[in-house]
């Protein structure tokens, strides 16, 4: 492993995920300076300011949504010849689109949701807005599906849909429809997470809330949710860590990264995302998951900067 001593983290951004992104950089901040690095905590706010990084050893991205998952950053990066934490542009790219995502999925055998794609968003009074077969027919029968955006993060603009109201509902409330959506079905069942770090599982995490689904209230604000170490048989425990091992290669993640998933009726763990810029707020499942294998928060981000290299 290179020799680093300067550390620049970078945080804050512009997108839906800007508080979440600055929680997470403040925290790892924090963490880095304790481990006894020079460090500097920066808001990029134009790709155009990369080249000042040059004077930093390493950079450990905490910039959420697409200025930092998007891959463009890494890209940068990667011309610049500058290290940093996380996976390439190409994954990045790949991993922030959940389109692309799940073809990658479905090209790899490895089970993810069934899904329709929209490109963008009908007015909430079009016939378009109507359940059609063109969506829906792949579903059917359902209780539900899931109107998500291709693009974006922290569940942002994901609504849960049962019929034409709720549908028309959820296109009324996007705070951007014109972009790319996905319907997604749902699948009732338990939500995991599993952490990935230098290639090592840590202990899947059970995610139960008592909002609807995990979304924004539940992943940040809410002091309901629990996050708990996952009750699997020794069976389970082996196939939840092979289908998040099998996704993280398959979408070529690298370092770190964190792979949402849901256990279906039928036993089987279905992929829903992989996160390569996971939260590292205090309500954060990476260092949760750490914490069970008796990890400090410290001691995680030292094996995300190990595992960089």
């Amino acid at each position: 492993m290179e020799k680093i001593n300067k550390i620049a983290v970078l945080y804050g951004g512009s997108s839906s995920e800007r508080e979440i992104s600055i929680q997470s950089g403040e925290g790892v901040y924090k963490s880095i300076i304790e481990l006894g690095y020079i460090a500097d905590l920066i808001e990029i706010n134009d790709l155009e300011e990369i080249s000042e990084l040059r004077v930093y050893d390493f950079i450990f991205i905490a910039l959420h949504g697409f200025e930092g998952e998007g891959g463009s950053l890494q890209k940068c990066l990667d011309d610049l010849n500058i290290l940093y934490s996380g996976s390439g542009s190409k994954c990045c790219k790949n991993t922030w689109n959940k389109k692309l995502t799940k073809q990658i999925l479905e090209q790899n055998n490895i089970n993810t949701p069934l899904w329709s794609e929209l490109s963008k968003l009908p007015s909430s009074d079009s016939p378009d807005a109507k359940f059609s077969a063109k969506h829906f027919d792949k579903f059917r029968p359902f209780d539900a599906v899931f109107l998500k955006p291709q693009e974006d993060g922290s569940s942002i603009d994901i609504f849960k849909v049962t019929n034409e109201e709720s549908n028309s509902n959820a296109i009324k409330a996007c705070s951007n429809p014109n972009r790319g959506f996905i319907y997604e079905e749902y699948i009732e069942g338990k939500e995991f997470t599993v952490t990935i770090v230098d290639d090592e599982c840590f202990p899947p995490i059970e995610i139960i809330s008592k909002n609807e689904f995990y979304d924004y209230d539940a992943k940040y604000l809410s002091d309901k949710t629990i996050l708990e170490e996952a009750k699997l048989t020794r069976n389970e425990l082996i196939e939840i860590n092979k289908t998040a091992t099998d996704a993280f290669k398959a979408l070529n993640c690298d370092g770190w990264a964190r792979v949402d998933l849901i256990q279906g009726s039928d036993g089987k763990f279905y992929v829903i995302e992989i996160n390569t810029v996971p939260g590292m707020t205090s309500h954060s499942c990476v260092p949760k998951s750490g914490s069970f294998l008796g990890l400090s928060y410290n001691e995680v981000v030292k094996k995300i900067i190990d595992a960089s290299f």
